[in-house]
């Protein structure tokens, strides 16, 4: 983000209406519709860690323990169940919605 003095950059009918609100401040002004991305989208961060779950749902499904998958993932015992609920529920629902043909 830059700073640009207004007099400078603004029409003088624009600037003096501006000056009618705020003046000798700093006013940010943000973007034209602006989407910001959520986080962990940009570094992949998100997809990682979504893979991660998976991951230690998979081997829960398949018999790991609780105290197997702290050690080997190095979270807490109640990250991992955390982990273990949300990431059932979200197969249910994509199992009950290739059920009903949605997706």
């Amino acid at each position: 983000m830059g700073y640009k003095n207004g007099k400078d950059i603004l029409p003088q009918e624009l600037l003096k209406q501006l000056q009618d609100y705020i003046q000798g401040e700093i006013i940010y002004i943000p973007k034209k519709d602006q989407t910001r991305a959520g986080w962990g989208e940009n570094n992949g961060t998100r997809q990682s860690i979504q893979r991660r779950n998976h991951e230690i749902f998979r081997l829960y499904e398949n018999g790991s323990t609780v105290p197997e998958l702290i050690r080997q993932f190095h979270l807490s015992e109640d990250s991992i169940r955390k982990i273990i609920v949300k990431t059932r529920g979200l197969v249910i629902r994509q199992q009950e919605a290739a059920s009903t043909g949605r997706r």
